[in-house]
């Protein structure tokens, strides 16, 4: 591509934390500086909602999830409501697009779901996209069944915020809330359906794979 890209492992990161992580990162981009990257990271339990996010797709109470350590963040990313957790890989892509000559947002939407699809093949699954859904599923799956959501933000052509790709997680956080506000969608993840131990060692496989697809699709 002849664009470089820098792929960081940050660890367990607080949501507000990472959110000024990237504030810095797209400011940096935005005057020239540094690399295009991607920060890699997990949170502890937050629910964060996007630009779409509808106050009913929570189907617990602010007071609920505060009495549980939960914080809910609304953020300036596409998409509706999502929920963030230990053993969830996520990844904020700080790309300037103007200088990739790549400012075509859809085809962005399309190339992290491909990077991300690329990632889950090395992991021995086999992951698909449905028409007029964003994110990546599992082929053939009935009811289907989501395993990465997708959410970017664009400041000037800087994008920001990124994907979400459920590793190890427990997967019973998502009860907490209506994920993307789709109906009838199953949230799953990779130990599950590898039928796996949710073990740190798959955890940093998932996270190997998805920094070789990136460095593959964007670097």
């Amino acid at each position: 591509m002849g664009h470089p890209l820098a792929v960081d492992w940050l660890g367990r990161v607080p949501y507000a934390d990472a959110l000024a992580l990237q504030e810095r990162a797209v400011a940096q981009r935005s005057k020239g500086l540094g690399p295009d990257r991607l920060l890699l990271l997990e949170h502890p339990p937050v629910v964060t909602f996007g630009r779409s996010g509808r106050p009913e797709h929570l189907r617990s109470s602010p007071e609920a999830l505060a009495a549980r350590g939960i914080e809910i963040h609304h953020v300036a990313r596409g998409g509706d409501v999502t929920w963030h957790g230990p053993g969830q890989l996520v990844g904020y892509l700080v790309l300037d697009l103007r200088a990739r000559g790549e400012t075509d947002v859809h085809l962005l939407l399309r190339r992290i779901e491909g990077a991300l699809a690329q990632a889950l093949v090395a992991l021995g699954l086999r992951p698909a996209t449905l028409p007029g859904m964003t994110g990546v599923f599992l082929e053939g799956a009935q009811p289907p069944r989501k395993i990465a959501s997708i959410g970017v933000g664009l400041r000037g052509w800087i994008t920001w915020h990124g994907f979400a790709l459920n590793l190890t997680v427990d997967l019973a956080g998502f009860a907490d809330i209506v994920p993307c506000g789709l109906h009838g969608v199953e949230m799953t993840s990779v130990a599950r359906e590898l039928r796996r131990p949710a073990e740190p060692a798959l955890f940093r496989q998932g996270r190997e794979a998805v920094s070789v697809a990136f460095l593959r699709s964007f670097g």
